[in-house]
């Protein structure tokens, strides 16, 4: 690996006009894809009205883009190595845009969720594709991890402004302009992306393996499927199964690709040590932000009562920090290098993570909003400099299937931080009530006991203490893990930052 395209302390061939434009383009995927993502959350009750959608088909509707999703993001990262990446990124950009209007215009239930379906994974060919052609188009490590940052800042741009462009447009027009919202910004891409972004194959890969494809299907979707399951109903036998059944048919995919002279994933790239050691800071990195959020936010809709409006406005500068930090990682690590920029955000983000230790249960509002800031702009530094050491980690030719991976520890992350840590709040919550309630409804979580215990205030003040000790116990176990991850990239990747 060259190691100076990390720090941009070398450069090669300058992009110009056309590739920062280009990029442009590739960002408003990104920041489309993550507003499309937040504005359903906002339309759900209304389309579900309309259609007459069941509480089971309300779930497929909201998890059904995510499963198609991480299932995906492998395969279509590889395919796009194969036949194009613009090419990919163009089908996807056709194919989404369809779905949009099929799901704009849905009848049924099911109808919405076989769109969604779609949807998803439009949504893997897109990802991938977009990172693979950043790889291509900027070649100077400098102008690169500029490039990755900005691509990530609209993502997360979108993910904040999100509530706010779905409120304004269910304000005034009816559910499906959520999905056509999408519509334009695919036209977009068609319109633009022969003239502004280049193609790229790997000219020696082979065939796309069809039965590799269906056992990383077979393998990422019973997992994902488990982990939301246990995360939304606790440990039991079917998602349990799911996921052991998950984990053999990934076991049985990893020995094919061993086997292959093509493989639909190149296991080659785990045998680089920069590549493999951000790859798993990322994944932790994901399931610790993943885990924060959803306790904070419950603590601040349960706890402190607020309404979902005032909760996620208290959210917005999370997202804000987060947005800035990317923005800067670059320049930091081109003056501080790599390994010290990751492990100096992680260091922070513990510091965020160590505040929500201290959050009471009474008038806490202000250490969790300081605590999230913190975390989120602490985690941004290593996001926003570590796409850029994965991607440039892997050959070229590897781009697509490197950006796939990076997707899919996203997927599985923010999968694995809300079953686990969330099921280790709920535990702590259980195991700090008393044995005997007037109540029994308010053991199963602070959801239920604000709706069963409403004129009972001793017992919601109560439920409300064991929530606060479990957010406690989960912020702790995450800034140790922050900590941890900081000493692992100053270790792992110094040797590789020139600058040291």
């Amino acid at each position: 690996m060259n190691t100076s395209t990390l720090t941009g302390t070398t450069t090669g061939t300058l992009a110009g006009r056309r590739e920062w434009t280009g990029l442009a383009v590739l960002a408003s995927v990104a920041l489309l894809l993550s507003i499309d993502v937040s504005v359903l959350f906002l339309a759900l009750p209304h389309l579900s009205a309309d259609l007459g959608a069941s509480a089971p088909q309300q779930l497929w509707i909201m998890d059904v883009y995510s499963f198609m999703l991480a299932g995906f993001l492998v395969t279509m990262g590889t395919l796009g190595d194969r036949i194009g990446r613009r090419k990919l990124l163009m089908v996807g950009a056709a194919a989404f845009g369809t779905a949009s209007v099929l799901a704009a215009y849905s009848v049924s239930a099911e109808m919405l969720i076989a769109a969604r379906a779609l949807l998803g994974i439009a949504g893997a060919t897109l990802l991938p594709s977009s990172m693979a052609l950043i790889r291509n188009m900027f070649r100077d490590g400098k102008q690169m991890g500029t490039a990755i940052a900005l691509w990530y800042g609209c993502f997360m741009l979108g993910m904040a402004v999100g509530p706010l462009v779905g409120g304004a447009l269910l304000e005034h027009f009816w559910w499906g302009s959520a999905f056509l919202m999408g519509v334009p910004f695919m036209v977009l891409v068609l319109g633009a992306a022969p003239a502004l972004l280049p193609e790229y194959r790997d000219p020696g890969a082979g065939r796309l393996d069809l039965a590799s494809v269906a056992l990383s299907l077979a393998t990422i979707l019973p997992v994902v499927y488990g982990l939301k399951e246990i995360a939304r109903s606790g440990w039991h036998a079917v998602p349990v199964a799911a996921i052991v059944v998950g984990a053999a048919f990934g076991v049985v995919f990893v020995r094919r690709q061993r086997r292959l002279a093509d493989p639909l994933l190149d296991l080659r790239l785990f045998a680089n040590r920069a590549f493999a050691t951000t790859l798993g800071t990322m994944l932790l990195a994901g399931v610790v932000m993943a885990g924060t959020t959803l306790m904070a936010t419950q603590y601040l809709q349960t706890v402190q009562a607020l309404s979902p409006l005032e909760a996620g406005l208290w959210l917005v500068p999370q997202n804000l920090a987060m947005i800035v930090a990317l923005s800067l990682a670059p320049a930091l690590a081109r003056r501080l290098g790599v390994a010290y920029v990751m492990a100096g955000g992680f260091a922070v983000g513990a510091v965020g993570l160590f505040l929500h230790t201290q959050v009471p249960s009474v008038g806490g509002t202000g250490l969790v909003v300081a605590g999230l800031v913190l975390a989120s702009a602490g985690v941004a530094l290593p996001m926003g400099v570590g796409n850029g050491v994965i991607m440039t980690a892997a050959p070229a030719e590897k781009a697509g299937s490197a950006a796939s991976l990076s997707e899919t520890s996203g997927e599985f992350g923010v999968a694995v931080g809300v079953a686990a840590l969330g099921s280790l709040g709920t535990a702590v919550y259980r195991g700090r009530l008393p044995e005997h309630l007037p109540v029994e409804a308010a053991r199963e979580s602070i959801t239920a006991a604000v709706t069963a215990a409403k004129d009972l205030p001793g017992l919601l003040d109560l439920a409300r203490a064991a929530f606060t000790t479990g957010l406690n116990t989960v912020a702790a176990i995450s800034a140790v893990t922050f900590l941890g991850l900081a000493a692992i990239t100053l270790v792992a990747l110094r040797r590789h930052n020139p600058t040291t």
